[in-house]
C-alpha cells in the first residue's frame, strides 16, 4: 500500500512536518517494503491553494494513506473525493509513525483538525509573506517571500488540543522557517553575485 507521510526532511528517519499542505516533504513510502520516494512540496510557497494543490498531487500519485499532524478542511475534502484516507495528529520520526500504522494503533480522521489555511504564517495562518518581490535588473524578478512567524502555540492561548502547537512543534516550525530564510538569502546572494561578475 501507498501512503504519504508529510516530513521535515528527504529521509524516512525525519521527523514529520505538523503541516500538510505547507509541509517541507511528503515521502511516498511503500509500507510493505518501507521503500520511500522523497517528493519536495513545490506547493508550500503558494499564497492560497496550498492544501488541496497537495491533496491532489497525492491523490496523482495513488496514494491510499496520508499520515500528517494536521490537516485543514480544503485539503479534507479534496481527500475526501479522492477516496485517500487521512491520519491527523501524528508526531515523532516518520518511520516511527509507518510502524504505527502499520501495527494498526493509528485510526483515520472523520474530520479536519485545523481550520483553513493553518500553517501559513503568524497567528495560526493569517500571515502574509514579507518578500516584496521587487525587480533586479534584467527584467528577472527576485522575491515572493514566505510567511513569517509561527502558529499559535496552546501556551499563547491557554488551550490544547486540535490546531494549536505545541511548545516543540512551533519551535521546530520557527528553524524551518530560518532554514528557508537562510536558503532564500543564498539564492539572492548568488544572484548578486552572477549580475556584479557580469
Amino acid at each position: 500500500m501507498k501512503i504519504a507521510v508529510t516530513s521535515s526532511g528527504p529521509s524516512i528517519d525525519d521527523t514529520i512536518d505538523p503541516r500538510f499542505g505547507r509541509c517541507t516533504y511528503f515521502l511516498i513510502i511503500d509500507s510493505d517494503t518501507l521503500a520511500f520516494e522523497p517528493v519536495e512540496n513545490s506547493n508550500r510557497t503558494l499564497g492560497g491553494g496550498a492544501g488541496i494543490q497537495s491533496a491532489q498531487l497525492m491523490a496523482e500519485r495513488g496514494v491510499s494513506v496520508v499520515l500528517t499532524g494536521n490537516c485543514g478542511p480544503n485539503a479534507f475534502r479534496t481527500f475526501g473525493a479522492a477516496g485517500v484516507r487521512v491520519i491527523t495528529g501524528v508526531s515523532g520520526r516518520v518511520r516511527q509513525a509507518v510502524e504505527l500504522f502499520k501495527s494498526g494503533k493509528l485510526s483515520s480522521s472523520s474530520t479536519p483538525n485545523v481550520q483553513a489555511h493553518f500553517g501559513t504564517g503568524m497567528g495560526g495562518g493569517m500571515g502574509r509573506g514579507m518578500g516584496g518581490g521587487r525587480g533586479m535588473g534584467g527584467g528577472g524578478g527576485m522575491g515572493g517571500g514566505r510567511g513569517m512567524g509561527s502558529g499559535m502555540t496552546a501556551q499563547d492561548t491557554g488551550q490544547s488540543g486540535a490546531g494549536y502547537l505545541s511548545g516543540k512543534e512551533d519551535l521546530a516550525l520557527l528553524k524551518e522557517q530560518a532554514n528557508d530564510l537562510r536558503r532564500q538569502m543564498e539564492a539572492i546572494e548568488s544572484k548578486i553575485k552572477a549580475l556584479a561578475d557580469k
